[in-house]
């Protein structure tokens, strides 16, 4: 578990100032387990009314009474102590024997008990976006957003704090008939919730010191923490499962045979990769995501193929929808892929479709046997059938065409030779239309092949330097590079650079 403490301090600073707020993070973020955290932190100064959603079905929200029912009946399962005369008015409402069940009717029993705690109550409403299109949850935030007004003249929560994916604030919903003109949200009181629940290489690291106090493997933990957060930007649930599967299936296997070389660089690799091929919740969830908004598919296709840069702009919806769902994350007002664990196995599935019917993959996929020697992947030799392969079957292209494809056909090439045994993406930093860095991993080694457009000699010389800075950061003596060159009297093949005590594989098609 990541140390909570300075999260729960930041929030309940809002709580203290009456802030009513929500927090909408993509699924798996760590929401219900911060909210489980917070309930418990604040009990000492606060009521607190811990609800979750997810637990009223449909038709809960059908009408106000079978709301103000279920409600009411979540209240009697979680508040353990009601003031005197409160309980009996909640309780005729969950079985339905009030005179009159309504939202009205139910706020006013909300406002006298608010008003009779001596201790300030908090509510918390864990999944909330399970109703957010339906009318009559709408018309409960209205509610809650009347009572916030008339603070402190009438009874009301401390504090609201909403949970869930999608922000309520962005319901786009009439509160009353008569505002026929208008979509006003009714939760416009929101407090903007800037806490970062992402796990930074500190909180990683802490909580690899609690394991190691417990197993002593000897690991490297600041490379470990570091290497976690790199392949996953800090979203919790990636960060804990890389950890989870290496504690559990890499540990103990085959080729890491103990804890010891499991909590190694090599043992992460693998682990990345038994991550990247699994099905699991998260990733079913994104791929839901991207067939029910089919324009999302477009924005993620041009981001992770044609080096695009595509502004980050909240006011365009669907990199609003691409970021309320965790698929992207502003990067100096640049959209970028969240991670490269996302973007791995984005380019896999996307890719997918184009098994079947690529020239290249299949060209790939046959000669697969010839590229690894003594269990290392031979980087120069993949090259340099793959320059043979591309002038065969798209050397008469133009350069608009390799813009856009160059990159992926490259790709489609390596899928076959790899797949199964190692991974690649492309790092984020460089992903432009001129110029991307493509790292693979595999069984535990790292290779960097930067794919470029051809601009002459002074650019490539440019791209060289750059290529080197890379090598350094990654610590490796060789590194590749491939241009995509439309001059008709180029030379295509692969040459080999020495630079001192490094190596550069060029290859030109």
């Amino acid at each position: 578990m990541v140390d909570l403490t300075t999260r729960l301090e930041e929030i309940k600073r809002m709580v203290d100032a009456g802030d009513y707020f929500t927090i909408n993070r993509a699924r798996q973020f760590g929401k219900t387990t911060t909210l489980n955290a917070l309930a418990e932190y604040l009990q000492k100064d606060y009521v607190v009314i811990s609800l979750d959603f997810q637990t009223l079905g449909a038709s809960s929200f059908s009408t106000e009474e079978s709301f103000v029912q279920a409600f009411s009946d979540e209240l009697l399962d979680t508040v353990e102590e009601f003031p005197e005369g409160i309980e009996e008015q909640f309780l005729a409402f969950a079985e339905g024997t009030a005179r009159v069940s309504s939202l009205n009717a139910l706020f006013r029993v909300i406002k006298t008990w608010c008003g009779k705690l001596e201790t300030p109550p908090v509510l918390i409403i864990d999944e909330v976006d399970t109703a957010t299109n339906n009318q009559v949850f709408i018309d409960f935030l209205a509610q809650l957003r009347a009572y916030y007004l008339k603070r402190p003249k009438a009874g009301a929560f401390q504090s609201v704090i909403l949970a869930g994916v999608y922000d309520v604030r962005n319901i786009k919903k009439k509160i009353r008939p008569e505002e026929e003109h208008k979509s006003n949200s009714p939760w416009n009181i929101a407090a903007d919730f800037i806490v970062d629940m992402r796990f930074s290489v500190s909180d990683i690291a802490q909580m690899l010191w609690d394991y190691e106090k417990d197993y002593q493997t000897g690991m490297n933990i600041d490379e470990i923490s570091e290497l976690i957060y790199d392949y996953t930007s800090g979203y919790p649930y990636l960060s804990s499962r890389i950890c989870k599967l290496m504690d559990e299936r890499i540990a103990g296997s085959d080729n890491f045979p103990d804890k010891a070389s499991a909590w190694t660089k090599e043992g992460l690799l693998e682990a990345v990769k038994l991550l990247t091929n699994e099905t699991n919740a998260l990733f079913l969830s994104l791929k839901g995501k991207v067939e029910d908004y089919p324009k999302l598919r477009k924005v993620l296709y041009d981001l992770l193929f044609t080096g695009k840069p595509i502004p980050y702009t909240p006011m365009n919806d669907y990199i609003e929808i691409a970021a309320m769902f965790g698929f992207i994350r502003n990067e100096n007002g640049t959209a970028v892929i969240f991670n490269r664990i996302f973007e791995t196995v984005l380019y896999n599935w996307f890719m997918s479709d184009e098994y079947g019917t690529s020239e290249l993959y299949d060209a790939g996929l046959i000669a697969k046997n010839q590229f690894i020697t003594g269990g290392h992947l031979n980087v120069r030799r993949i090259l340099e059938r793959f320059v043979v392969s591309f002038d065969d079957l798209y050397g008469d292209r133009d350069e608009k065409f390799l813009e856009d494809v160059g990159r992926r056909y490259f790709m489609l090439f390596l899928k076959p030779i790899i797949n199964g045994e190692g991974n690649s993406y492309v790092e984020a930093q460089t992903r432009n239309r001129e110029r991307t860095d493509l790292i693979i991993d595999y069984h535990g080694e790292q290779y960097v092949i930067e794919c470029k457009i051809w601009r002459g000699n002074a650019y490539n010389e440019r791209g060289e330097d750059q290529l080197l800075e890379y090598l350094d950061h990654y610590h490796l003596k060789k590194g590749y590079m491939l241009s995509f060159c439309f001059n008709k009297k180029k030379t295509i093949g692969v040459q080999e650079i020495v630079l001192g005590d490094r190596v550069l594989v060029e290859a030109v098609v």
